[in-house]
């Protein structure tokens, strides 16, 4: 992606859905074929299609959706929306949401600040078109608050989220009690969707429409001053959740149930805990209810064994559960380089919801043990599905998998807005040097069902 290329076309707003015409238009224009595709000797997984999403401007697109919201994109593309990705019925048709937008960590006095270079950027549900080699936008939806103001991607409290800052992380930016740092999508039978988020972490029913019905925060959050209703429905526990890893993945159960994947162990009783830990958290929950349900401890494969090479625990997430029946799952489990899926079923009698193991004064916590199972933690019982790192051909930091099939798989990556952390990330005229990672969809085959 080439931040200062000439932008095809115009955008304009389509007043009626909400949908900015020319994006779809100058998509459909862009993109180009990756070309990569594997043999794969049979009973190997093997890469089917991979298609890319081609450069437009995201002053843009947001200002399509919501005029006047981005006053300066600082030459940044339309990216980040490999967040997640949802069916959306059609071949080939996926929903997918971006993430807060673009940021990055520059040091000050040897402290990381994190930037937010378009701090106007509101976060988006994306449906887009796979089809020859070309990822296309079809239609886009704001995420707003209940009186149509953008939410942001903003912070949300001082001292508990990270402090927000211009490009060049000179001038503090305000917080927003708003603010979502969307992640996992799924749509409900009723035309709404479902979002998570890693600041609450929340969460969130959002209408057809994009507006915000209810967020649903842990217990004790008292998030102040947000233009729509909040519910402190979730468990304490979660106010622990490390900075920047709150709830990542989502996925809709046959009956209806969510389930929400921590991205990575819970800081208990500490930051260093957490980075030492292999255990992170599943939780289910009712939209009927509107409650959680049950709690899963999920037990992560040794970081030298999800990425070879890799010595650092703290660098193992879950971006991504899938169902794939009544309580059945996919998980993936990945660090930037390296991604596996396993799949687990929620077993009842691994609910830990309420025991002393979902309480933060618990000593040891569940992060702090060495082998859970051991201290009586009825963990979740998982079988590798496909490790890709062994499949030529797909990217890194694959964050959204969907189902194409029950042979089938398709991924997306996050390309953070072409952006890369350091005061390196833009030139003397504040624009984006683009790192050259695109958004790609990449479908996978796998030799058997899973």
């Amino acid at each position: 992606m080439s931040p200062h290329a000439a932008r095809k076309g115009r955008v304009r707003r389509s007043i009626a859905a909400g949908i900015p015409l020319a994006v779809i238009a100058a998509l459909t224009a862009a993109g180009t074929a990756t070309g990569r595709q594997t043999s794969g000797g049979h009973g190997e997984p093997r890469i089917t299609q991979a298609a890319t999403l081609g450069d437009i401007s995201l002053g843009a697109f947001s200002n399509a959706l919501l005029p006047g919201t981005v006053k300066n994109d600082r030459g940044v593309d339309l990216g980040g929306i490999g967040s997640d990705l949802y069916p959306a019925g059609r071949k080939g048709e996926f929903w997918t949401v971006t993430d807060r937008g673009p940021n990055g960590q520059i040091k000050v006095d040897g402290k990381k600040r994190r930037t937010f270079p378009v701090p106007g950027f509101d976060p988006a549900i994306v449906k887009i078109r796979v089809r020859e080699g070309k990822v296309k936008v079809v239609s886009a939806l704001p995420l707003t608050t209940s009186s149509g103001r953008p939410v942001t991607g903003l912070p949300n409290q001082e001292g508990r989220d990270e402090a927000p800052y211009t490009y060049d992380a000179k001038v503090p930016v305000s917080y927003d009690p708003n603010g979502l740092d969307t992640e996992g999508i799924v749509r409900a039978p009723d035309g709404t969707f479902w979002l998570v988020d890693e600041y609450g972490p929340s969460l969130i029913h959002v209408s057809a429409r994009g507006k915000v019905i209810k967020r649903y925060v842990p217990q004790g959050l008292k998030l102040r001053g947000a233009d729509y209703p909040v519910a402190e429905a979730l468990p304490g526990v979660l106010l622990h959740r490390k900075t920047n890893r709150g709830f990542e993945g989502l996925t809709r159960l046959p009956g209806g149930d969510l389930v929400m994947a921590v991205q990575s162990p819970l800081a208990l009783p500490d930051e260093d805990a957490g980075d030492d830990s292999r255990t992170t958290r599943l939780l289910r929950f009712s939209p009927k209810k509107q409650k959680v349900t049950a709690e899963y401890a999920y037990r992560f494969d040794a970081v030298g064994i999800v990425d070879p090479g890799e010595d650092d625990t703290s660098e193992l997430k879950i971006s991504s559960v899938v169902a794939t029946g009544r309580d059945r799952l996919l998980v993936q489990e990945r660090t930037d380089k390296a991604a596996r899926l396993q799949v687990v079923t929620l077993d009842r009698r691994s609910d830990i919801l309420g025991d002393k193991w979902d309480k933060a004064t618990t000593s040891p916590s569940l992060e702090q043990l060495d082998d859970p199972v051991a201290s009586g933690v009825p963990v979740l019982r998982k079988r590798l599905v496909v490790d890709l790192r062994t499949v030529d051909g797909v990217p890194g930091k694959i964050e959204g998998v969907a189902r194409v099939d029950s042979r089938t798989l398709a991924l997306i990556n996050d390309n953070d807005f072409g952006m890369s952390d350091g005061p390196e990330a833009f030139d003397k005229h504040g624009r984006l040097v683009d790192s050259g990672v695109e958004t790609t969809v990449t479908y996978v085959r796998l030799p058997e069902k899973y």
